[in-house]
């Protein structure tokens, strides 16, 4: 049987903010990119800036403090992090404008 953790609620909620920070910075990203014609590419830059964020993060951060933000090993999270950020930010300068 699974014992409940004995540490305090505030301590959990401390490690939420690095996925909330790139998440509330990708739904940002995605209202900007929705609400306008031609807003799509800068809302594709502010998305693919707050994944390196979210890589930079990873990457400063000690396991123990990086939450839900840690997925697997903090190289592979940092890579895939900063590969996605990289992809997304280079569409968006590259994909012509204009119909």
């Amino acid at each position: 049987m699974r014992r409940p953790s004995s540490e305090p609620s505030t301590a959990r909620s401390h490690r939420l903010w690095p996925l909330l920070v790139v998440l509330i910075g990708v739904a940002a990203g995605l209202v900007v990119a929705i609400v306008g014609e031609d807003s799509w590419r800068l809302g594709s830059l502010i998305i693919g800036a707050f994944l390196a964020i979210g890589a930079a993060i990873r990457l400063a951060l000690p396991p123990a403090e990086a939450g839900l933000l840690q997925v697997r090993g903090r190289a592979f999270d940092v890579a895939a992090l900063g590969l996605a950020s990289l992809a997304i930010i280079a569409l968006a300068i590259a994909v012509p404008g204009g119909r």
